[in-house]
C-alpha cells in the first residue's frame, strides 16, 4: 500500500518516477495482484493518470483494463474505474478542442489517439459484445460508464462498431433500454448513443423504430415540457429526424402508427410570443424540420400525399398556418414554418385550398397569400424569408390549376379591385421595381402562374398596364419586352426572359402576340450576336432560346416572321451553329445546375440568384427540339407537315375503325355473356333433370320392393283361408273352389300388371340413354308423348284392379255371411271356426285396403313425374332455339369483324409505304407509332382468334 500512497498520496524521498514508468508499475500490479482490492487501487490510479498521461495508459493498460472487464465481473466498483479510464483515453473531446483552437485538423485528425485506440480496441468484436453486456448491469457506476465509452467508440468509429452492433445478438434491444431507465443521466446519455448509432445506417433505424422507439422518444418530449423543453428534448428531435429521414419504411411506420397526430400540439403557440429562449427556438425548429422529412419532394409521391391528409385531417396544417399568420414569431422560425407549410401544401388540392382561405389577422382581413407576398417583394425584408415566400408561393401553384386561374383573375380588367391589394397587384408592382431581386422573383412567381397551363396563358394576353398619364395602355406582355430592351441588371433581364419563355411556350396565340410587335426579334437577333462578356453569355442563351421557342412553336400566321423567314433571318445574321452555341450557354452554366437539384430555391447570396427549378426542367425539354427545328430546311419541313397531315388523316381513320372494333368487342363480350348465362342454365336444368330421374328410379325400387310384397301375402292369405274355409262346411267347396279360381284371376292379372311395367321401365331406361345423348327435339318429343300415353294406359289397368279388388272383398263379405248364416244353423259346433275364419277375411280386406292406397300413391307419383318431364322438354327447345340465334349472331359478327381487319391491313400497307416514302427522303419517323400500330394488329388478330 505504500507503493499507491506515494503515486495518490504525498512525495517521497529520493528521486520520483516519471509517468510512463508509474504506468507501467501499476500495469504490472494490476497484472499480478492477487488480492482483488490491490487490483482495485492500481486501475483507479490508473484512471486518475488516464487523461494526463493518455498515450502511456493507452498503449500500456488498454489489454489489462479489458482483462478487468472479462475476469473481474463480481466487483462493480473496478469495472466502473476500468470502464472510465479506458473512456478517458478514447475519447478525443478535449484534442477536438485542441484542433479548432489550433487549425489543424488534417494533421491532428490522422494522429488521432482516440481513433487509434478505438480502432485497436474494435479488433476483437468480442469487446464489443463484452460493452454490451456490461449494459445489462444495473449499478450505476457501470452502466453509465458503459453508455459513455460506447459513444465515444461510435463518434471514432461509426460504420465498424455500427455493423459490429447490427450482428450481435439483441445489442440493439440492450440500447434500447437505456430509455427506459428512470435515471436521467443514463437516459439522455442513453439518447446520445442512439444518435450515433443511427447515423446513416437504414438497418440499424429500422430495428430501432421496431423497437418502439416513437412511442418512447414522443413521451420523453411531452414529460420535458414538448417545445418548452431543454436539450433533452433536442436530442428526442435529433434521434427522430435520424430514424426518418430518407427512410420510407420508418416513414410509413410513423404515419401508420398515428403519430402525426401527436406532433400537432408541439406547435401551439400563446398569443404572447415573446421573449423565446433559445432552447425553445432550436427545439421548434427541429419540429418543423420533422414535419419537412415526412412531406419532402423527394419522398415518393404516395407516400408524401398521404402525409399531406393525415396533416391536414388532424389540424396539423392549420396549427402551421396559425404560427405562420402570429406576430412575435422569432425571424427563424418564421422561415421554417413557411417553408414547412409550403412542403405540406405542395401538390396537395385539399391542403391548397385550405392554404387559399386562410386569413391573416388584420383590419380588413388580407389573404395569407397576399401578406406573404408583400413580404417577398419587400426589399428590406430579409433574404431567407423572401426565398421561403417564393418558395411557399411555387408550392401553392404546383399542379394547382384552380388556384392558377385565381391568381391570373386578379390581373385581370374585369376583376381588379381598387380599394384592395391583390396578389396580381403585388406581383406587376414587384416585376417592375427597381428592386432586381424583387423583380426576379416576381417573374419567376408569375411564370409559375403560368406552368402548364394554357388557358392561363392566353388569359394573360389581355392584362393592360398603363403606364403613364395621357399615354395608352400597353400589355403585360409588351411592357415586358419594353423593360428587357432598356438593359437593366443581369437579374432582371433573367427573371423577365424566363417568364417571357414559359408564357409563350406551347402557346401559339402567345407567339403570335410577342412576334406582332415588330421591335422584339431585331432585339433577340441583336443580343444573341454580339460577343459580350461571360456575365451577358447567360442573357444570351435565354434569348436564344426565346427566339427558338418563336420558331417551334409558330403557327406562320404573320407573314413577316413564319418559320422560314426567322431561320432565314437566324442564319444571315448569327449563323446556325453560333445560334447553337450560344443557346447551350443556358446548360453550361454553374449555377443551372445547382438549381436543377431541388425545387426550394436556397441561395448562398441574392447575387446567385438566377435560374429556377422548374425552368431548368423546360430548357432541358426544348433544347434539343429547338436545335433540330433549326437545322430542318424548308423543304424537310413541307415534307414532313405533308407527311404529318397525311398521317392524321390516316390516324384518324385508323382511330375510327379502332372504336368500331371496340363497340364490336362490346357487344361480343356481351352475347358471350349471355351465351355464358345461358349454359349455366341449362347445365342447372340438366342437374334438375338429373335429379328428377334418380328420384325416379328410387319410387320405382320402392313400387317393386311394394309389388313383391303384395304377392307374397295375397297368394299365402289366399291358400289359409281356402283350406280353413273347406274344414268348415262341406257344402262350402264349391264356393271356396269359385274364390280360389277368382283369387288366381286376380293374381295373373297382377303379373301381366308387372310385365307392361317392366317394360314401361325399360321405355324410361331408353328414355335416360337418349338424354344422356344428343338427340333431335323432334324425336325426344315423340317418345315424351308415347311415355305420356303408355303412362295413362297403366293408370287406366291400375284402376281397374283396385276395382277389381274391391269387387273381390264385397264377395268375400256375403261369402262370410253366408257362412255365419249356415254355421249358426246346421253346425252350431263349429262357431269358433267360423270367427277364426271371420278374422282372417278380415285381415285380408285391410291389406287389399293397404294395398289400394299404395297403388294409388304411386300413380300420383307418376302423374307428377310426367308433368316435370314435360316441362324440362320444352325448356329444353326453348335454350337449343336461343343457342341457334346467339351461334347465329355470333357469326355475323366475325364476319364484320374480318371486313374490318381487312380494312385496316389496307391502311396499315399504306401507311408503312408513306413511312418507307418518309425514310427514303432522310426523315426520322417516330417508333412509337409504328409499334403502337403493330401492336394494334397483333391484338386484333388476337381477337379474331
Amino acid at each position: 500500500m505504500n507503493f499507491f500512497r506515494g503515486v495518490m498520496g504525498g512525495q517521497a524521498a529520493g528521486p520520483q518516477p516519471t509517468g510512463a514508468e508509474t504506468i507501467q508499475k501499476l500495469c504490472d500490479r494490476v497484472a499480478s495482484s492477487t488480492l482483488l482490492e490491490d487490483r482495485r487501487d492500481a486501475v483507479r490510479a490508473l484512471k486518475s493518470l488516464s487523461k494526463k498521461y493518455r498515450m502511456e495508459v493507452g498503449t500500456q493498460a488498454m489489454d489489462h483494463l479489458i482483462n478487468i472487464l472479462q475476469t473481474d465481473r463480481s466487483d462493480s466498483e473496478i469495472l466502473g474505474y476500468a470502464l472510465d479510464t479506458m473512456y478517458n483515453i478514447i475519447c478525443n473531446d478535449e484534442e477536438e478542442e485542441q484542433d479548432e483552437s489550433e487549425d489543424e485538423t488534417a494533421q491532428k485528425q490522422a494522429d488521432d489517439l482516440g481513433a487509434k485506440f478505438t480502432e485497436a480496441f474494435i479488433q476483437d468484436p468480442e469487446h464489443i459484445t463484452l460493452l454490451l453486456t456490461m449494459l445489462e448491469e444495473f449499478d450505476f457506476h457501470v452502466r453509465w460508464p458503459a453508455v459513455k465509452l460506447l459513444t465515444a467508440l461510435l463518434r471514432n468509429q461509426c460504420v465498424q462498431l455500427q455493423s459490429i452492433i447490427l450482428v450481435s445478438p439483441m445489442g440493439v434491444s440492450r440500447l434500447m433500454d437505456l430509455l427506459a431507465d428512470s435515471r436521467e443521466v443514463i437516459r439522455n446519455d442513453g439518447l446520445l448513443l442512439l444518435q450515433q448509432l443511427t447515423k446513416s445506417n437504414a438497418a440499424i433505424q429500422k430495428i430501432v423504430a421496431f423497437e418502439n422507439a416513437f412511442e418512447r422518444l414522443l413521451d420523453i418530449i411531452t414529460e420535458e415540457g414538448s417545445s418548452d423543453g431543454g436539450i433533452v428534448v433536442e436530442d428526442c428531435l435529433l434521434l427522430l429526424r435520424n430514424l426518418l429521414k430518407n427512410n420510407s419504411s420508418n416513414q410509413n411506420f410513423f404515419k401508420e402508427g398515428s403519430f402525426i397526430q401527436r406532433m400537432r400540439p408541439w406547435f401551439e403557440v400563446g398569443d404572447d410570443n415573446s421573449g423565446w429562449s433559445a432552447q425553445k427556438v432550436t427545439n421548434l425548429h427541429l419540429m418543423l424540420q420533422l414535419v419537412r422529412v415526412m412531406v419532402s419532394p423527394v419522398n415518393s409521391p404516395g407516400a408524401t400525399a398521404s402525409c399531406q391528409r393525415s396533416m391536414y385531417q388532424c389540424g396539423l396544417l392549420q396549427q402551421l398556418c396559425t404560427i405562420l399568420m402570429a406576430t412575435g414569431v422569432p425571424a427563424d422560425i418564421l422561415t421554417e414554418t413557411i417553408n414547412t407549410v409550403s412542403e405540406v401544401i405542395r401538390g396537395s388540392q385539399i391542403n391548397q385550398d385550405y392554404f387559399a382561405s386562410v386569413n391573416a389577422p388584420s383590419n380588413p382581413p388580407r389573404p395569407a397569400i397576399v401578406v406573404l407576398l408583400m413580404s417577398m417583394v419587400n426589399e428590406r425584408q430579409p433574404f431567407v424569408l423572401r426565398c421561403a415566400v417564393l418558395y411557399c408561393f411555387q408550392c401553392f401553384l404546383y399542379k394547382n390549376q384552380k388556384g392558377q386561374g385565381e391568381i391570373v383573375a386578379t390581373l385581370l380588367p374585369s376583376t381588379i379591385d381598387a380599394n384592395s391589394i391583390s396578389a396580381g397587384q403585388l406581383l406587376c408592382g414587384g416585376l417592375f421595381s427597381a428592386d432586381s431581386l424583387s423583380n426576379w422573383c416576381a417573374s419567376v412567381a408569375l411564370a409559375h402562374a403560368l406552368q402548364d397551363n394554357l388557358t392561363q396563358k392566353e388569359q394573360l394576353l389581355r392584362v393592360q398596364l398603363a403606364t403613364s398619364l395621357g399615354k395608352p395602355p400597353v400589355s403585360l406582355l409588351q411592357q415586358c419586352t419594353n423593360i428587357l430592351s432598356q438593359g437593366s441588371k443581369v437579374q432582371t433581364r433573367v427573371g423577365l426572359l424566363m417568364l417571357l419563355c414559359t408564357w409563350i411556350n406551347n402557346c401559339p396565340i402567345a407567339v403570335t402576340h410577342f412576334l406582332h410587335n415588330q421591335e422584339n426579334v431585331p432585339f433577340l437577333t441583336a443580343q444573341i450576336s454580339e460577343n459580350l462578356g461571360e456575365d451577358e453569355r447567360l442573357v444570351q442563351g435565354l434569348c436564344a432560346l426565346l427566339l427558338g421557342i418563336c420558331i417551334y412553336y409558330n403557327d406562320n400566321s404573320l407573314e413577316n416572321y413564319t418559320k422560314e423567314k426567322l431561320k432565314q433571318l437566324i442564319e444571315k445574321r448569327i449563323g446556325k451553329e453560333n445560334f447553337v452555341e450560344k443557346l447551350g450557354f443556358v446548360t453550361k452554366h454553374e449555377l443551372y445546375s445547382r438549381a436543377a437539384q431541388k425545387p426550394q430555391p436556397v441561395f448562398p447570396s441574392p447575387d446567385q440568384m438566377l435560374f429556377d427549378h422548374e425552368f431548368t426542367k423546360l430548357v432541358k425539354e426544348l433544347e434539343g427540339v429547338i436545335t433540330k427545328a433549326v437545322h430542318k430546311s424548308s423543304e424537310d419541313e413541307k415534307k414532313e407537315e405533308e407527311v404529318k397531315k397525311t398521317l392524321e388523316q390516316h390516324d384518324n381513320i385508323v382511330t375510327q375503325y379502332k372504336e368500331l372494333i371496340r363497340e364490336q368487342d362490346s357487344k361480343i363480350q356481351e352475347l358471350k355473356e349471355q351465351v355464358s348465362s345461358l349454359t349455366t342454365q341449362t347445365e342447372q336444368m340438366q342437374a334438375t333433370m338429373t335429379q328428377q330421374q334418380s328420384q325416379i328410379q328410387q319410387h320405382k325400387d320402392q313400387y317393386n320392393i311394394l309389388k313383391l310384397k303384395l304377392g307374397k301375402e295375397n297368394s299365402s292369405q289366399a291358400s289359409i283361408t281356402l283350406g280353413d274355409g273347406a274344414h268348415v262346411n262341406g257344402v262350402q267347396t264349391e264356393e271356396a273352389t269359385q274364390l280360389r279360381e277368382e283369387m288366381e284371376e286376380l293374381r295373373s292379372q297382377h303379373a301381366l300388371l308387372q310385365t307392361q311395367l317392366g317394360e314401361k321401365d325399360a321405355i324410361i331406361n331408353s328414355l335416360r340413354s337418349e338424354r344422356s345423348q344428343p338427340t333431335d327435339g323432334d324425336t325426344a318429343g315423340s317418345d315424351n308423348a308415347e311415355l305420356l300415353k303408355e303412362l295413362e294406359l297403366l293408370r287406366s289397368q291400375v284402376q281397374s284392379q283396385a276395382a277389381e279388388i274391391g269387387q273381390m272383398k264385397s264377395d268375400n263379405a256375403d261369402l262370410l255371411r253366408r257362412a255365419e248364416t249356415e254355421s249358426s244353423s246346421d253346425f252350431p259346433s263349429d262357431a269358433t271356426k267360423t270367427a277364426e275364419l271371420e278374422s282372417r277375411l278380415a285381415a285380408q280386406t285391410s291389406e287389399v285396403e293397404r294395398l289400394k292406397e299404395e297403388v294409388q300413391g304411386l300413380t300420383g307419383g307418376r302423374e307428377q313425374l310426367e308433368q316435370q318431364t314435360a316441362s324440362a322438354t320444352s325448356s329444353a327447345a326453348i335454350l337449343k332455339a336461343e343457342m341457334a340465334k346467339l351461334e347465329a349472331e355470333l357469326l355475323e359478327s366475325k364476319k364484320e369483324q374480318d371486313d374490318l381487319l381487312m380494312l385496316l391491313a389496307d391502311q396499315d400497307q399504306k401507311i408503312q409505304s408513306l413511312r418507307k416514302r418518309l425514310k427514303d427522303l432522310g426523315e426520322t419517323v417516330d417508333d412509337e407509332d409504328e409499334l403502337d400500330t403493330r401492336d394494334q394488329t397483333d391484338e386484333d388478330d388476337e381477337d379474331e382468334d
